[in-house]
């Protein structure tokens, strides 16, 4: 039997750490804002010993940015094709029965590389959230496209929409007109139309501006439209998802821009909880690790 261990998504900005019983059941769990930006490598250690004060005396295995060259310790990359086992015969030990899990990098004619994410997929294969051949998007400042087959992740991209989104938002020529919330409507779907695709995305920003000086676009509609052609554009280089399901890793008001693009460019989209694709990577994981199979 393998025992209960302490899992924590270290992310850049927040934290997600839970209690796992023996079983992957989710005992306890916090959520906070001490990401890896809040840290120093020197504030680990005790951030641990904080968590398990308060979670419990477990062994401790950490995903995200905090094995990143930014965070406590780096954990190297795993290579693509990678599964459970190959992120296993990664782990790298930090401290007396802590852990980081390696990140996924992708080599070749391009170059990608991810953490954390690859738990969720993997995690929602093992959990029999998703099959063992799926498409995978997890929307975020930085959004991932992850290809599994066969349980492995062979292929994956990283755009960054989001983080685009936001700079455009605070600072240019646009700043001031995306004040207003992105939401789904005939804006946005406008917006999702014209970038889908798009081989002139930079000529679609500035028309943002253009379309509101001319009248063509309400002021209040400019952040949904600007958002859809992001979108559009990062959804739209996936190809032709006529009839192919999106196995999506989120939810609130992001994750419904991501479904709603989705739809328009004739996918099908299955929402996975992504806490719970989480929890059931670090569980499988825990348990291959030396000492913990039986």
């Amino acid at each position: 039997m393998i025992g209960e261990v302490i899992a924590v998504d270290w992310g850049t900005t927040n934290r997600r750490a839970y209690r796992l019983a023996a079983d992957g059941r989710v005992l306890a769990a916090i959520r906070d804002d001490r990401g890896i930006l809040s840290l120093t490598p020197a504030d680990y250690p005790p951030a641990v010993a904080a968590l398990r004060v308060r979670l419990g005396d477990a062994p401790v295995l950490i995903a995200g940015m905090a094995g990143s060259t930014r965070g406590w310790r780096e954990a190297p990359y795993v290579d693509a094709p990678a599964d459970l086992a190959a992120l296993a015969r990664g782990v790298a030990p930090v401290a007396h029965d802590v852990a980081i899990v390696p990140g996924v990098a992708l080599r070749g004619q391009r170059h990608d590389v991810m953490r954390g994410e690859e738990v969720q997929a993997l995690g929602a294969v093992a959990a029999g959230l998703a099959p063992r051949d799926a498409l995978f998007c997890q929307p975020g400042t930085h959004n991932k496209w992850i290809a599994v087959a066969d349980g492995r992740i062979h292929r994956f991209a990283t755009a960054m929409t989001g983080e685009l989104f936001a700079l455009l938002r605070t600072h240019g020529i646009l700043s001031g007109m995306l004040d207003a919330a992105a939401v789904d409507g005939a804006a946005f779907r406008d917006g999702v139309a014209r970038g889908a695709g798009a081989t002139d995305l930079l000529d679609a920003l500035f028309e943002v501006r253009a379309r509101v000086l001319l009248g063509a676009l309400s002021p209040g509609d400019a952040a949904s439209f600007a958002s859809g052609v992001l979108i559009g554009a990062d959804v739209g280089a996936r190809g032709d998802l006529a009839g192919r399901t999106v196995h999506l890793l989120a939810s609130g008001p992001l994750a419904a821009l991501y479904a709603a693009a989705i739809g328009l460019r004739g996918g099908d989209v299955l929402a996975i909880d992504s806490e719970a694709a989480f929890t059931a990577g670090i569980h499988a994981l825990h348990a291959l690790l030396p000492g913990e199979a039986q």
